[in-house]
């Protein structure tokens, strides 16, 4: 898109914090979600599940389930397609495990049957015959020669010989001489890091409702970010024609990256095939902990040296992601992410995927940076600490800019993390008086952003508003911006305009509603749709006034006479010209769809203040300020509610939430009693500044800003705690316990 097409200021609509379109129906309870779905003759769906960590299946007799009154339908492993290779297999496996259970909460079988009650009496009759195996849950002990193999055979050609089989990828990348970089330094520092899974803690569990008859055509409806993604894999995993099912999807109750994949959505349809019934299944919260994506568990060692004016002069970093019994582990992204904010004249970084008797490892907003970030910007804290200097000063001596050759290997183009730090260093919050007992810290963080396929389609109707259909589900305000961005196009009120997400059958192929691509990519195929329809607009303007219509501008939802050559004519306003489209050559639409390139990625920089009581190791986050680059704040409300949510999650995992396994390998916290999320008590006020650097890959400017606010929150609270604890902590979560030995093993 060339420079020319690209507006950054000036806008009526957009920029505004006008009502969210599904706001009523939310508050009211009128919005339907993944368990709202109903069908007649439905029935319930409940899943037979692994208790053991690592074990092979020997038998598995349904007999005794199959007797119950009421139960309709039992499958297995044998009930889905053959010969599937690649990811597909790892889905398939992940779903329904055929000769091996890899993990506690494992799918083995799933049975339907007449109500929820009955079907969960009937998962207790199915009698299951396992031979326990050894397994490991640690990343670390899982690169051990002597740990146990979760599959032989599943590391590809990026390995380097000699690693366990438990690493199955692996990543490298950099540039420059480190060693003569670090010989350069007059500080260099080495720590090592972990942190614990955690889970992305959406309020809605997994839910869908299924049909699927004997003629192989089926629907379906599930909360999901994509529902195109939905019908590639059911149909694949059914061995169905992928346009023979047709997904619809719901209002979803959070997501995060964790809906962006299917776990019980083809087990529903093969369940419904088997009985010729709708079937729908919910899984229960222990489910979706024990059996659902939560992120990767890390260990990493990073490596930086620093000049005593705060030049750093070379950084390594070594990153070791479990991503549960499956190649998974987004390790590319934590190497690539980590030293990103940062212009490096020499720097690598390698990363290692590593399969454990975890469940299969999913998104989390950014997948793998925060975790990066936490190691990398504690070591620079720590050397700032040590050489006297201003922690902002340092990162923007060394802030990556345009023209920087980034550390993962692409030259930056205009970005904004040098006005991130500069708003953060200008804030109040950074210089206003800390209570004993009192830390800040500060950190930067980095995420991509991507396109992906997108189509979008927008009608107009007979009284001049306007009808969008888009495919991404709206996990974060994007049927606001969508109709904000086509307002400003149209020149018509947002009021006029109502934004709707197609099922798979009404609409081209549209890619997940991840990777922080909605705003930019559908909102670019809506400018380029409204784009479309105005110049059908003004071409019947031109022919009512006969004149050519290249000298026919659109103004304020109004076609005009391009200037005093073109004639004297009043404006036609829009609700005139499609009174008349009957009669003047049909409906006016327009349509976009493309994969979109222009993707700017996106920084932010995080204050916090924390304070730690001596005595208990309790942790309370005081004041947070969240800066980001939104490129162009499209609507700033739900903007700094994505800056908000960021760090509340942030919060959570830095200070409580982690995976806590036992011995035997089982998840030991899988509900929310134990499981610890936010609430609103563990929560400060969250100030939010957006910083709006344009992206000059998007009509308006916009960059993604669902993911960055994540990425800098661990580092940042860790610098905190440590500053307020007067010890370093290196491991995540920070809970009571874990500051308590610090304090004691510092004496």
């Amino acid at each position: 898109m060339s420079l020319d097409d690209v507006k950054t200021s000036d806008f009526k609509y957009v920029g505004t914090s006008p009502d969210r379109p599904d706001g009523l129906d939310k508050v009211t309870g009128r919005a339907k979600f993944g368990a709202d779905a109903y069908a007649p003759g439905m029935l319930h769906g409940a899943i037979v599940r692994s208790p053991h960590a690592h074990a092979k299946i020997i038998s598995i007799d349904t007999s005794k389930a199959e007797a119950l009154d009421g139960v309709k339908a039992i499958v297995t492993r044998a009930d889905f397609a053959t010969g599937l290779t690649g990811s597909n297999w790892n889905v398939l496996e992940n779903i329904m495990a055929s000769g091996t259970a890899l993990y506690d909460g494992h799918a083995i079988a799933a049975v339907a049957a007449t109500s929820p009650l009955i079907a969960r009496d009937a998962v207790k009759l199915v009698e299951v015959t396992y031979e326990i195996l050894p397994h490991v849950t640690d990343v670390d002990k899982a690169m051990a020669d002597d740990a146990p193999i979760i599959r032989a055979g599943a590391a590809d050609k990026s390995v380097p010989e000699g690693l366990h089989p438990n690493v199955v990828r692996y990543h490298e990348s950099g540039h420059g001489d480190v060693d003569a970089g670090f010989a350069e330094a007059d500080l260099v520092i080495e720590d090592h890091f972990r942190t614990e899974a955690t889970h992305q803690g959406y309020i809605e569990p997994h839910a869908c409702l299924g049909t699927l008859g004997g003629d192989g055509k089926g629907e379906m409806w599930c909360c999901t970010q994509g529902h195109w993604n939905v019908q590639k894999l059911c149909s694949a995993l059914l061995g169905l024609e992928a346009s023979q099912l047709r997904v619809t999807a719901s209002e979803i109750g959070g997501g995060f990256g964790g809906k962006t994949v299917v776990f019980i959505e083809p087990v529903a349809l093969a369940l419904s095939r088997k009985a010729n019934r709708p079937v729908k299944i919910v899984m229960s919260r222990s489910e979706v902990l024990r059996a659902s994506g939560p992120t990767s568990s890390t260990s990493m060692d990073v490596k930086i040296g620093m000049k005593k004016d705060g030049t750093i002069t070379a950084a390594k970093g070594v990153f070791r992601l479990q991503g549960g019994a499956f190649p998974s582990a987004p390790m590319e992204f934590t190497a690539m992410c980590a030293f990103a904010p940062y212009n490096l004249k020499n720097v690598k970084q390698i990363g290692y995927d590593v399969m454990a008797n975890r469940p299969k490892q999913a998104a989390y907003r950014a997948p793998g940076s925060p975790m990066g970030a936490f190691a990398v910007e504690s070591v620079i804290d720590e050397l700032c600490n040590k050489l006297g200097l201003d922690p902002i000063d340092v990162r923007l001596k060394n802030a990556s800019h345009e023209g920087t050759k980034a550390s993962y290997g692409p030259t930056f183009q205009r970005i904004g993390l040098v006005e991130t730090l500069e708003a953060a260093k200008a804030h109040p919050h950074y210089t206003a008086p800390l209570k004993p007992g009192q830390g800040r810290g500060v950190s930067c963080g980095f995420w991509f952003n991507f396109g992906g396929e997108t189509s979008v389609t927008l009608a107009l109707s007979m009284d001049g508003s306007a009808q969008i259909v888009v495919g991404t589900p709206d996990i974060g305000g994007s049927r606001a911006s969508m109709a904000l961005m086509a307002a400003e196009e149209l020149g018509i009120p947002y009021e006029n305009i109502r934004c709707t997400v197609a099922d798979t059958a009404s609409l081209g192929y549209n890619e997940v509603s991840h990777g922080s691509r909605v705003t930019y990519a559908s909102g670019l195929a809506t400018i380029k749709a409204a784009r479309a329809a105005v110049k059908i607009l003004c071409a019947r303007a031109a022919a009512k006034w006969k004149i050519d219509p290249e000298a026919v501008d659109w103004v304020d939802g109004c076609a005009v006479p391009s200037g005093p050559n073109a004639g004297d004519f009043e404006p036609m306003p829009i609700a005139r010209i499609c009174a008349s489209m009957g009669r003047t050559g049909g409906p006016i639409s327009g349509h976009y769809e493309a994969s979109p390139e222009g993707a700017g990625v996106s920084f932010a920089t995080h204050i916090v203040d924390a304070e730690v009581d001596p005595e208990t190791g309790k942790t309370s986050i005081v004041r947070y300020t969240v800066v980001q680059d939104a490129g162009k704040a499209i609507h700033p409300a739900y903007v700094e509610g994505q800056y908000q949510g960021g760090a509340a999650q942030g919060i959570g995992w830095a200070l409580n939430e982690e995976y806590v396994y036992g011995e035997d390998g089982r998840l030991q916290n899988d509900v929310f009693l134990d499981y610890r999320i936010p609430v609103a008590s563990d929560l400060p006020m969250i100030d939010t500044v957006i910083v709006e650097v344009p992206n000059p890959g998007h009509p308006h400017g916009v960059r993604g800003v669902g993911e960055t606010s994540i990425c800098p929150p661990l580092a940042a609270i860790a610098n905190a705690v440590s500053a307020a604890a007067g010890v370093r902590l290196h491991e995540l979560p920070m809970n009571p316990p874990r500051i308590l030995a610090a304090l004691e093993k510092r004496g």
